[in-house]
């Protein structure tokens, strides 16, 4: 790695954890940037979903079971 990349490491990893996360989420997202379609899709999903949960149509889940059968797959 270049010295120049060492210093920015050097300097950034003193930031706060959160401004640590959103460093690292915007250079992921600037890697690989999201298709517009995607977003907006995952947009209209997420509304879907607020809409069920405050119409009372959603159906939940016992958070203790399903995270037994998580652990259950994925060991």
């Amino acid at each position: 790695m270049s010295s120049g990349l060492e210093v920015w490491k050097a300097k950034l990893v003193q930031l706060p954890p959160s401004e640590r996360a959103e460093l690292a989420h915007f250079l992921l997202a600037s890697l690989d940037p999201e298709d517009e379609d995607v977003e907006a899709a995952w947009d209209s999903e997420a509304s879907r979903r607020v809409a069920e949960i405050r119409s009372g149509t959603a159906r939940g889940r016992d958070a203790d079971a399903f995270l037994a059968e998580l652990r259950e797959r994925y060991p």
